[in-house]
């Protein structure tokens, strides 16, 4: 079996079906001046319930790492919602896909 690396900026289309969770994984491309990216699917994947729960909780590890070592700080979180972290300085840094799915370019 051949491994390759795929460069990704998030994950759209996330659901369960069957117990299996599938997401597309996906790339921000820059359209014309003045204008926000766009998303471009580039992969996808499906894993269990307990792939993706093991996994979520491997996101989690590095992000506490991340906010150990100062990469990150955390927000005040607003009531009754998810904790969220920030970069704590990044001023050249490439604009975050806030919501892959509300950005998409119609046809």
């Amino acid at each position: 079996m051949s491994q390759s690396s795929v460069f990704v900026d998030g994950f759209d289309n996330i659901t369960l079906v069957d117990g299996v969770v599938r997401f597309d994984l996906v790339t921000a491309v820059q359209g014309a001046a003045n204008t926000p990216p766009t998303v471009q699917k580039v992969g996808g994947m499906a894993m269990s319930i307990q792939g993706f729960l093991r996994s979520a909780e491997q996101f989690n590890q590095v992000i506490n790492r991340m906010v150990d070592q100062g990469i990150l700080k955390r927000n005040d979180p607003a009531p009754a919602a998810a904790p969220s972290v920030a970069p704590a300085a990044a001023p050249d840094a490439a604009p975050a896909i806030a919501n892959e799915s509300k950005s998409k370019s119609k046809p």
